[in-house]
This record gives structure tokens, sequence and C-alpha cells, in this order.
């Protein structure tokens, strides 16, 4: 891996021209840099190893800005996720991480989404908030990650307030066997198993316009439940702490490639939140992704 980030630190570089002579040997090829990056292969619509996640395109926008090759290693995001890639050297950049996270240095953020209230279309229930009563007499689907105090910032609003007897837990990981397994709550909207999914925006914006049903979703309120469960995240790609060029050259690219990310995003269903006084970037939850 140490070679490889050194071509990657070296890429742009052309060798020195020979000096003239006689006889001089063929010009050696200079080898194109290689973009390794860390993904899992089975979370739409993030990526997947037929690259058709929005985190493949954008991997792609990057590598060929920086006139670079793509390459994955795949890896089920689980606990630990980072510490067995990024910070192993087996990959050189992770998309999709929470602004400021304390493991990685972080680039510019590309987009800010938040966690949304989604609803099927025809039911009265625009406009939730964790205080609504509404929310009290649903039956709600929540994103867990497990049960200890790393779990979901909507899972802490919820049983901050009480409510967890109407509460019905859609692990973050699913069931790997099937395809895209954080679907599974969306799906339980639609089919009216639940009443309320609570669902980090990007997967409610993709899997909701592909639903037969028509749903509802709505930001979620407050953005910030009680001071310190923010519902709102800025979300940047990682790289190593020490990987200083290659965090230089991904943030430049990303803001060079602001418009064409922002189209990729959109045509993905992404909801973009309605910006906030402060980041809303915590590493005290994980986000959905």
């Amino acid at each position: 891996m140490m070679s490889l980030l050194a071509l990657l630190m070296a890429s742009g570089l052309s060798t020195a021209s020979p000096l003239p002579s006689q006889a001089q040997s063929p010009p050696q090829a200079t080898a194109r840099r290689t973009l390794v990056v860390c993904a899992d292969p089975n979370n739409l619509p993030f990526s997947n190893k037929a690259g058709e996640g929005f985190e493949n395109k954008i991997a792609a926008l990057v590598a060929k800005d920086l006139n670079a090759d793509v390459s994955y290693v795949w890896w089920a995001q689980r606990r630990g996720y980072v510490r067995s890639t990024l910070n192993e050297e087996k990959c050189d950049l992770w998309p999709g991480v929470a602004t400021g996270v304390d493991m990685v240095a972080t680039t510019r953020p590309y987009y800010r989404s938040s966690y949304v209230f989604l609803s099927k279309a025809d039911r009265p229930l625009g406009a939730l908030s964790f205080d609504d009563p509404r929310l009290a007499k649903s039956t709600v689907g929540i994103q867990m990650v497990g049960d200890d105090a790393m779990n979901t910032p909507p899972a802490h609003a919820m049983a901050r307030r009480g409510m967890t007897q109407n509460v019905r837990g859609f692990m973050l990981y699913g069931d790997y066997a099937k395809p895209n397994p954080p679907a599974a709550i969306i799906d339980a909207v639609a089919a009216g198993t639940i009443d309320v999914g609570v669902v980090w925006g990007p997967l409610a914006g993709y899997f909701a316009a592909r639903a037969k049903t028509p749903l509802r979703i709505e930001q979620v309120t407050p953005v910030n439940d009680d001071g310190q469960w923010p519902m709102v995240f800025d979300i940047s790609m990682g790289v190593r702490r020490k990987d200083k060029v290659l965090l230089g050259e991904v943030d430049a690219v990303l803001a060079r490639e602001s418009p064409e990310i922002a189209r990729i995003l959109k045509s993905y269903g992404v909801p973009i939140a309605t910006p906030v006084q402060q980041t809303m970037s915590s590493t005290r939850a994980e986000t959905p992704s």
C-alpha cells in the first residue's frame, strides 16, 4: 500500500526528458495512478458492487478529475469498518462520512442531509415532529444500530420521550443475504406494517421514489434534539489523517465538481437539508450510510 500512496502523491509529475545522445533508451511509460475506494458492496443508494450507487458515481467523478483509475475494497459497513479498511491502508478514500468524524481526516462537505419522517401520502401524518401527539399514537419504525449509547439519534429522541411501546426497530445493517438490507424500513411503510418511518434521508428518498405506494418525506424536527442528538449531518469523504496531499486534492475536486455532484444527488432523490446555523456533525451517533 505504501508504494500506491507514493504513486498517488507523485501523480501528475512527468519524468525528466532524457539528455540528447546518439542512442537513447525508449521513454518509460508513466504508471497511471489508482484511487482505492472503501465501499459497501450491497448498500444502495450509496454503493454496490455493480457501481450503481451515488457514492460510486461521485468516486468515479473524483478519480476522473484526478486522471486516475478507481478500484474498490468491498467491505460491509459494520463497526470497526474504518479501522479494518482505511486505517489499515487497504484503501485510500471513504465516501459518505460525517464531517469532522474523529477517526479520519474529512474533506469539505459535498452535501447535507437529514433524517426524515416517512409516511404514506394519503395518511394524515404530515408536518410531524418528535413532540407531535400523533407520533405517540402511531406505530413508528426506527433505524437501530444496537441497544447501547451508539444508537441512531432518532432512537434516542423517541426513548427520551418515553415512546418505546409503539416503536419497531429496523437494524441498520439488516439481513445482508438480501439486496440493500437497510431498505426494509421503507418497504414496511409502503406495506402499512408501520405508520411512520424515521429514516436517513438519502435512503428514504431513493427507495420512496421507487415504491408503488406514494410516500411522503419530510425533514424531522427538531433538527437537534435536546441539544445533543443532531438529525442533520454534513457529509464528506474521509482519508487517513496523514494523507494531507490526497485530502487537498479531493477537496479541490469536490469544489470544482460541485454542480455535477448536485446533479447526481438530485437524480438519486437525496433530500438536501435546510441549512442550519451549526454544522450538525457528531461522532456520538452513527449515520446510516
